[in-house]
């Protein structure tokens, strides 16, 4: 035990964590890549620090990353962190190949290399406990595939890196953004293809109430037979599920807010989440903390091999994400809380807008010389 909450061995890892990590993208505050907003505008520094030193003391110990979370910056707050704590008592995380600068792709084997190492240098560590490969997208016929894989490979021979990891089926960013069926392989089977060559010991997986079983429940099962550790990130949505696209109340977003194009953080999509919400209060509780709750443990219980992320821009958030886990609901009542948050799924789906895609970015930034862009 970490305080209250409850250990899980990474499959075939060996690596035991929490089962509740911190995923820290949005600490990386606003940031644009690829002329999108690929960051969060709400992010506060010293909030942020706040919530990292109130997330160890409170039995955090996993602390998910990217290099291009900001660029850097959610790493080097996370530094600021590992610079006062016991290294063997965290487990760090971070991600390479969205942001390729002069390379010429970001899978390119040198370039991941001086990326790990800034990647290093900025959380003051000498190793990652585990690296992800960001996306799927290893350019024409796979041509930087086979160097990614074996780059991996080095990487945890030499001791820089403990686990490799790499990503479900997704869609990569730019394919998101340029819409139509054309452009979309089908994410299944590039993930297999993927994962025969890069056999990683680790999945990143989205799931959360709002996300179908028939998407998710496969590839965890899949995970689970070939020994992978399992890290479910958005597990509260982004926020939706703790009622943060509130119509009454609507958010300002400023510039370099990835929701800002997100359309299920419309007017429109909150009233379809609201009217959700309502009814799993219903079922689990009237407070932010009960939706918390079981939002968690719809991912724990997914497998015994996961753990899930949740993410913060303030103390307050990591508080009430790290206290109030508390036992499982029951079962029945976790069915239920899924089935409701279906069929808002349904109905987001049967609308007249795909609320739960990508829209059009809502203004052209130039990104960065070489950039490229996370996908969220």
């Amino acid at each position: 035990m970490a305080g209250d909450i409850p250990l899980r061995v990474l499959g075939d890892t060996g690596i035991s964590v929490p089962a509740v990590g911190m995923g820290c993208w949005a600490i990386g505050g606003p940031d644009h890549n690829l002329g999108m907003p690929m960051g969060w505008s709400t992010a506060d520094d010293a909030e942020s620090a706040a919530g990292l030193e109130r997330a160890h003391a409170l039995g955090a110990r996993l602390f998910d990353t990217a290099d291009v979370y900001g660029h850097g910056h959610s790493e080097r707050l996370i530094g600021q962190l590992v610079a006062q704590v016991p290294r063997a008592d965290l487990v760090l995380t971070s991600k390479v190949g969205y942001f390729r600068g002069t390379a010429p792709h970001g899978f390119d084997p040198g370039h991941m290399r001086r990326q790990l190492e800034q990647s290093l240098e900025n959380l003051r560590t000498d190793h990652l406990d585990i690296y992800f490969l960001h996306h799927s997208d290893f350019g024409p016929y796979d041509r930087w595939l086979r160097g990614a894989a074996d780059t991996m490979r080095a990487l945890r021979d030499e001791g820089l890196i403990r686990a490799i990891g790499m990503r479900g089926p997704h869609r990569f960013a730019p394919q998101r953004r340029a819409g139509g069926t054309a452009a979309r392989e089908d994410k299944s089977a590039t993930f297999r293809r993927v994962f025969d060559v890069v056999e990683p010991q680790i999945l990143a997986v989205r799931d959360n109430l709002l996300t179908p079983s028939a998407r998710s429940a496969p590839i965890i099962s899949f995970a689970e037979q070939h020994g992978c550790g399992i890290l479910l990130n958005k597990t509260l949505g982004q926020g939706l599920l703790v009622g943060v696209n509130d119509p009454a109340h609507p958010r300002v977003l400023g510039p370099g807010d990835h929701r800002s194009r997100k359309r299920w953080f419309t007017p429109a999509a909150g009233v379809v989440i609201g009217e959700g919400l309502a009814r799993l209060r219903a079922i689990v509780g009237p407070d932010r903390a009960d939706l918390v709750r079981v939002a968690l443990w719809s991912g724990l219980l997914r497998s015994e091999n996961a753990a899930v992320l949740v993410g913060f821009t303030r103390a307050a958030q990591v508080e009430m994400n790290l206290t109030c886990l508390g036992e499982p609901p029951p079962i029945d009542v976790i069915d239920a809380a899924r089935a409701v948050m279906a069929d808002v799924q349904r109905r987001l789906d049967n609308t007249g807008e795909v609320f739960l895609d990508e829209r059009p970015p809502m203004s052209a930034v130039a990104p960065p010389v070489g950039a490229t862009a996370p996908n969220p």
